[in-house]
C-alpha cells in the first residue's frame, strides 16, 4: 500500500485553483489502499481528502462521483466530491495525462480493528448499510453498472488458478472448485434476492468511526448493481469474523442484521439467499487475493488469501448453520 503519483507544489496550486480550496498549507500522503494515491491536503479554508484516480477512465471517475454525490444528498454518511470550476466533480491532473483527481471534504475518524468491533458497532454498520441500499433503490436502475466480480468472472479467474502447479494453491483449488459448484447450483435462489446498488467492498478499512458512530463510508470504486443480500454478506465476512480463532462471531452477525432490519426489513428472497451469498463473498475474496496478490507477487500480508480461504472452509462446515440460526 502506498502512493503511486506524487503531488508537488505546481500540482497542488493547480488543484487548489480548480476546486477553490484556498492557499495550500500542507500535504500529507496517506499510505492506504492498493489502487489510488491519496493525500490529506490542508489549506487556509480547511482540510480535504484528495485522491488521484490511478488507471481509471474519465467515464469511471464520473460514474462514481455521480453515485457518491447522489447518496450523500440522500443522507448516506459519505462525503460528496467537490465540484471543480468547470462543473465536473473531479478535475484533470495537469502533470499527468489521463489521470483525474477527486477532492472530498475531510472527515475525522478512525478505523476499527477486528478485535474492537462490538454488537453496537455491528448494529450501527447494519443500519448505515441499509440506508445506503434504500437510497440506491431510489436511483434510476440505469445507473447500475455491472460488477466486474460477477459469478462468471470469478469462475474464469478460478479456471486460471486451477492451471497453476503451485503446491501452495492445491488446497485452495480443491475447496474453491467445490464451493463454486455449490454457488452455481444455487443460482435460482440468489436471483430471488433484491437487486439494487451495492457498495461491494464495505470492509472495516472503508468505514470511519467517531464517538462510536459511523462518520463516513468510503471508497465506492467497486460499487455496482448487484444483490443487496450479497452486500450484507460481504460485511458479515469481514466485520463478524475472529481472525485469531478463525471463526465466525455470530453475535456480531446477529446485531449487524438486526441493525439493518431496523431500517430495511429483509424480504424473504434476501433472507433465503443470504447463506449462499456469505459463501459467495468468501469465495470471491479468496479468488481475487490469489490472482491479484499471491500470483502477482504483491508483498501485502494483510491480503493473504489464506485468511479468506479459512472463511470458505468454515462456511462449508457447521459455522454456516450456526450463523443462520443466529440471524
Amino acid at each position: 500500500m502506498g502512493v503511486f503519483t506524487a503531488l508537488g507544489e505546481p500540482e497542488l496550486a493547480t488543484l487548489a485553483a480548480a476546486f477553490g480550496l484556498g492557499v495550500v498549507r500542507g500535504c500529507r500522503p496517506i499510505a492506504a489502499g492498493t489502487i489510488n494515491s491519496n493525500f490529506e491536503v490542508t489549506t487556509d479554508a480547511g482540510a480535504y481528502f484528495v485522491r488521484i484516480n490511478e488507471g481509471k477512465a474519465e467515464l469511471d471517475v464520473a460514474w462514481e462521483a455521480r453515485l457518491v454525490g447522489a447518496l450523500a444528498e440522500a443522507g448516506v454518511a459519505t462525503p460528496a466530491p467537490l465540484v471543480a470550476a468547470d462543473g465536473r466533480p473531479y478535475a484533470p491532473m495537469a502533470s499527468e495525462m489521463h489521470k483525474w483527481v477527486s477532492v472530498f471534504p475531510w472527515r475525522a475518524g478512525g478505523h476499527l480493528g477486528a478485535d474492537e468491533v462490538t454488537d453496537h458497532h455491528a448494529a450501527q454498520l447494519g443500519a448505515n448499510l441499509a440506508r445506503l441500499h434504500v437510497a440506491g433503490l431510489a436511483l434510476p436502475p440505469a445507473w447500475r453498472r455491472g460488477s466486474i466480480y460477477d459469478h462468471d468472472h470469478l469462475v474464469g479467474r478460478y479456471d486460471r488458478i486451477a492451471l497453476a502447479s503451485d503446491p501452495q494453491l492445491a488446497r485452495a483449488i480443491a475447496v474453491l472448485g467445490a464451493e463454486l459448484a455449490i454457488i452455481t447450483d444455487g443460482g435460482a435462489v440468489r436471483r430471488r434476492a433484491t437487486p439494487g446498488m451495492i457498495h461491494g467492498d464495505l470492509f472495516r478499512d472503508n468505514v470511519l468511526w467517531a464517538n462510536a458512530a459511523v462518520a463516513a463510508i468510503l471508497d465506492f470504486e467497486q460499487a455496482s448493481g448487484g444483490s443487496l443480500a450479497y452486500d450484507l454478506a460481504v460485511c458479515i465476512n469481514d466485520w463478524c469474523w475472529d481472525p485469531h480463532a478463525a471463526a465466525a462471531r455470530c453475535s456480531l452477525a446477529s446485531a449487524l442484521v438486526a441493525g439493518y432490519e431496523n431500517v430495511r426489513p429483509l424480504p424473504d428472497g434476501d433472507r433465503l439467499a443470504l447463506p449462499l451469498e456469505v459463501r459467495a463473498a468468501a469465495a470471491r475474496f479468496t479468488i481475487t487475493r490469489i490472482t491479484d496478490v499471491y500470483l502477482a507477487r504483491v508483498p501485502n500480508p494483510e491480503k493473504d488469501f489464506r485468511a479468506f480461504l479459512a472463511r470458505v472452509e468454515a462456511w462449508r462446515g457447521p459455522a454456516l448453520g450456526q450463523l443462520t440460526s443466529a440471524l
